[in-house]
């Protein structure tokens, strides 16, 4: 692979922050690979983990010390994105660790951000964003896991959670869950809760899947999982609007770590076509592969301008919401097509979502693009287009699926005044 820094755009970047992309790459390279390498797929990496934490990369992405201050999307963005390019592992665990902390961050209360917050952000403890539900994914408003109102508890403010969700990521290897469940204050997304719920708590049980993504993926089984009012992330009701005001600021950097992908196939294939021998030259003289190489990169920097301007309409305000501890807003809206309605403003929710269809789309293209210019020797076990092939493919259906985004971007275009 060539080792040309992959390049980056002045429309967001100043000098120093390609300075500490290009060093994110050479440690993922040089320090992170070597460690991940020795991972066991389908497991949550906690060595790993802490040499993020050591590093002070997790740090970047989950607030470890009071005041709590907020996440900053661009450097969420340029971490995922430098990462993905030398180290996908890393990248997805640091990825990870900010996803499920994330409701604790925005809208736990100081007691729930001081037990957990340090840790996660050390990589002593690991976190999972508990959303999905085998009949309830991109429409997170139709959740089904209920939250009833337990008699026996002592407390007039406790529940009992029975159910089930699926495809969590860090499950069942988490130390601690952001679980969503229905407590029934009105219909639809209106009557979603936020809970935290460690690990350990009785009736709480999990299954590793067999997926196709390396990183560990399981179903967690809920049989009267007992929570109380000092488990609440935000005010009873509130949860979808957290569950949206996490994913509004993690939905750009997911395609950051697209366009890292990416960019790690392009350069990739310009070294391959400048050295295959291929009819009297090389490939790179051939104009369907030129031509090829040049869409590839068009894209891939389209993709990525798409990604930074989302990341700064967050930073710049607009993702704030209703601020960090999730105040109670207006109704929610429906699924993972629930708009801007408490949970930031409605530029901020469309620019994710385009950043996020875009990136990830992009990256299937050019991985497969990258795949076909190499030819079979990209299939073999432990190419590095080999691995980026299984990589690409699930960021087009996790946190909102390509038709999900589509029906995001056009809801919150007829929100606005247009002609």
């Amino acid at each position: 692979m060539t080792t040309t820094p992959p390049p980056t755009s002045s429309f967001a970047l100043t000098p120093e922050q390609r300075a500490w992309c290009a060093r994110l790459r050479a440690l993922g390279a040089e320090r992170l690979a070597p460690m991940a390498a020795g991972g066991e797929a389908g497991r949550v990496d906690r060595p790993l983990l802490r040499e993020l934490g050591e590093l002070g990369l997790l740090a970047r992405v989950v607030p470890g010390a009071a005041p709590w201050r907020r996440v900053s999307a661009l450097d969420l963005c340029l971490l995922r994105e430098s990462l993905a390019y030398s180290c996908p592992e890393a990248e997805t665990a640091l990825a990870l660790q900010g996803l499920g902390a994330g409701p604790v961050a925005d809208a736990g209360t100081d007691t729930q951000r001081a037990r957990w917050l340090p840790d996660v952000a050390a990589g002593r403890a690991v976190p999972a964003f508990a959303l999905s539900e085998p009949d309830a994914g991109s429409d997170a408003a139709a959740l089904k896991l209920r939250a009833e109102p337990d008699g026996g508890s002592g407390s007039p403010d406790g529940w009992r959670l029975t159910g089930t969700k699926t495809w969590i990521s860090n499950a069942p290897w988490a130390d601690f869950y952001t679980v969503f469940a229905r407590t029934g204050e009105a219909p639809g997304s209106r009557g979603v809760t936020a809970f935290l719920i460690p690990a350990d708590r009785p009736g709480l049980t999990g299954e590793p899947l067999d997926m196709l993504a390396p990183h560990a993926l399981g179903t967690l089984a809920f049989d009267g999982v007992p929570v109380t009012r000092a488990d609440l992330l935000g005010e009873p009701g509130g949860g979808f609007r957290v569950a949206m005001r996490t994913l509004n600021l993690f939905r750009p950097s997911v395609g950051a770590f697209a366009v890292g992908m990416a960019q790690a196939a392009l350069d990739a294939s310009l070294t391959h076509a400048d050295q295959r021998p291929a009819f009297g030259g090389v490939l790179r003289d051939l104009q369907s592969v030129a031509h090829q190489l040049a869409e590839m990169a068009t894209r891939t920097e389209a993709a990525r301008l798409l990604v930074y301007a989302a990341a700064c309409a967050y930073d710049s305000g607009g993702g704030a919401g209703e601020g960090a501890r999730g105040g109670d807003g207006s109704r929610g809206g429906d699924g993972a097509r629930g708009g801007s309605d408490g949970a930031g403003g409605g530029d901020v929710v469309r620019r994710a979502a385009m950043a996020k269809l875009l990136a990830t789309e992009t990256a299937q293209y050019v991985v497969d693009a990258a795949v076909q210019i190499h030819g079979a020797a990209a299939l073999q076990r432990g190419h590095l287009l080999e691995r980026l092939y299984r990589e690409v493919r699930a960021p087009r259906i996790y946190e909102g699926a390509s038709e999900v985004q589509r029906s995001l971007i056009a809801k919150e275009l007829y929100r606005e005044p247009h002609s």
